[in-house]
């Protein structure tokens, strides 16, 4: 060892080299990260378009269902209305046919001479009055 030690100073020691690292591993590395990265987020926004499209789908169809039972009851309660409103109205017609056909029939020259009879009482009546005044003036 103390040859070693005592070794010539003429010998110079070469300094280690130093090893770099390689920029190419460290660049590839990076790449694939970044590569990884962006693949997962266009993967993760696809499966997030997919869920909410899906959810939409589920809800438009929940809600054209309940808009199409609403639509459904009111067209059968306004066809109920109507068939009440027509039967109401078809109960009247038959109660004006039925006057009208007694009108009819009652309506003959039996009717024409009471209402003639009429006016002639009227008219009588008013004669009689005039009498009685023109009575009374002569007492």
């Amino acid at each position: 060892m103390s040859s070693l030690m005592n070794a010539p100073a003429n010998v110079e020691r070469q300094p280690r080299k130093r090893t770099k690292p390689s920029f190419l591993p460290f660049a590839c590395l990076w790449i694939v990260l970044i590569g990884a990265g962006v693949y997962g987020s266009v993967w993760y926004t696809g499966h997030l378009k997919t869920q909410i499209s899906d959810e939409l789908s589920r809800q438009t169809a929940s809600q054209i269902a309940d808009m199409q039972s609403d639509y459904n009851k009111q067209l059968s309660d306004m066809k109920t209305n109507y068939q009440e409103e027509m039967a109401k109205l078809e109960s009247k017609v038959e109660a004006l046919n039925e006057l009208l056909t007694f009108n009819k029939d009652n309506m003959n020259d039996k009717t024409d001479n009471s209402n003639k009879l009429y006016t002639q009482i009227s008219e009588l009546k008013k004669q009689l009055d005039e009498l009685k005044k023109n009575l009374d003036v002569l007492k």
